[in-house]
């Protein structure tokens, strides 16, 4: 009875782990999926948190500082006894003590410090948030794939059917002796190249959707599908210009933002360098006893002189940096140097997303104009093959003709499939720029 139960159990977690592989995943979907599971995003979450833990360290530097410590010593031979005089004696000591220091001044360093570990910390957030956005173009990249191979694969499979009723009826006719057995071969010979076209679109498929599970860190890719988006209304679509999208563009992409951190984050370590030339102050305190022994010589007992030796001291300690080597002078150079880079970082940094968006533009709108373009050479081929379909089918035209015709037709669906989703992966790529979601 166990035994039944529990293989009951076992196909139960089996059939819900095969329900919850099989069903039809959107973009939006997978690109969560993805983030929820890229290793490069954990490892960027784990650099966000070393840089909070840094932060809490700088924070916690104002607070004074508490030790203690104990020690034990033995002295063997000959030293100094009590009466300031030397002999031979053996000597204990053992010392206690507890001491406290508190930063008063020491130069604003670390004021600079905590705004540094700040900023450092918006620039990994800012860097988290740059490696999803690499995230998302790369399973969006792969989703348009699946989508291009899908439709590439169902113009295949249409072509097949077209064949196969071609061999059926010049089959027909040859029993009739309406058409020759070479012809019938011929259109044979076809619809196996056409089934062959079939097993690659297949295997390229295949081949996208692998790509696609392997982002998503998903352990296979068996029964797992994606949801075809609607591209209706994509041929009306108006674009905005690259320079208004990149206005959008640079206010809210993260890895400008980080440069800009990275930037702050130089301009704030000059003023940390400088610091060097002040002065600091720190005030100290402390506690302390000790219990000292000398062969040969009385002493009072432990507790006693724990008690008489007690003493209690506190210090103001004042450190003026006077000459250093110029190496004070030096940490400002530097720190201005890599201020000076930074600037021209953060520029390059600019300079690229326009490139960036000055390209993903010029390819939207060329992808719309090819997009708009197919449209009209599908529907051209599509009626000039359905009127060769008909005038062969008549007889008044060879089986030649026909496969010509054929061949355009699906040429252009090919082409117009290719042209829709580039169009529509390229327009959804500038909105992405802007700021928006990627999805469709």
């Amino acid at each position: 009875m166990k035994r039944i139960i529990l293989t009951a159990a076992l196909l139960a977690v089996f059939a819900a782990g095969a329900q919850a592989q099989e069903r039809v995943w959107t973009l939006s979907q997978c690109i969560d999926h993805a983030l929820d599971n890229s290793l490069r995003v954990k490892q960027g979450e784990l650099g966000v948190e070393q840089k909070e833990i840094s932060l809490n360290t700088a924070e916690n530097s104002r607070l004074p500082g508490v030790s203690a410590s104990s020690g034990q010593n033995f002295s063997f031979g000959r030293g100094l006894t009590a009466d300031n005089t030397y002999a031979n004696t053996n000597t204990t000591s053992t010392s206690f003590s507890v001491g406290a220091d508190v930063p008063v001044f020491n130069g604003f360093r670390i004021k600079h410090n905590i705004e540094l570990s700040k900023l450092d910390l918006q620039a990994a957030t800012a860097d988290l948030e740059k490696a999803r956005d690499d995230i998302r173009v790369a399973v969006a990249q792969a989703y348009v794939q699946i989508l291009y191979n899908m439709e590439i694969l169902d113009v295949a499979r249409s072509q097949v059917e077209i064949d196969s009723m071609q061999v059926v009826r010049l089959t027909e006719m040859a029993a009739n002796g309406l058409s020759s057995r070479a012809e019938v071969s011929a259109q044979e010979a076809t619809l196996a190249q056409s089934r062959v076209s079939v097993t690659q679109a297949e295997n390229n498929v295949a081949l996208a959707i692998l790509d696609l599970t392997q982002l998503l860190e998903l352990p296979s890719p068996t029964g797992f599908h994606i949801a075809r988006p609607s591209v209706e209304g994509l041929e009306g679509a108006m674009l905005m210009s690259p320079e208004a999208i990149y206005a959008e563009a640079v206010e809210v992409k993260p890895n400008v933002k980080a440069e800009e951190v990275r930037l702050d984050y130089a301009l704030r370590s000059i003023d940390l360098a400088k610091s060097s030339f002040l002065p600091t102050i720190s005030l100290s305190g402390g506690l302390g006893t000790n219990f000292y022994t000398s062969s040969g010589f009385p002493h009072s007992g432990f507790m006693d002189q724990i008690k008489n030796n007690f003493s209690q001291y506190v210090g103001l300690n004042l450190n003026v940096p006077i000459f250093t080597r110029f190496s004070n002078r030096n940490q400002v150079r530097n720190a201005q140097l890599s201020f000076n880079n930074q600037e021209i970082a953060l520029e390059n940094t600019k300079k690229s997303l326009y490139k960036e968006i000055q390209q993903a533009y010029y390819n939207a709108v060329g992808s719309q104009a090819k997009y708009r373009s197919s449209l009209v050479a599908a529907d051209s081929a599509e009626d000039a093959f359905e009127l060769a379909q008909a005038k062969y089918e008549n007889g008044k035209s060879g089986i030649t003709e026909f496969n010509e015709a054929k061949g355009r037709y699906i040429s252009a669906e090919s082409n117009l499939v290719q042209a829709r989703y580039e169009y529509l992966y390229q327009s959804k790529i500038l909105d992405f720029y802007r700021g928006k979601d990627l999805n469709f």
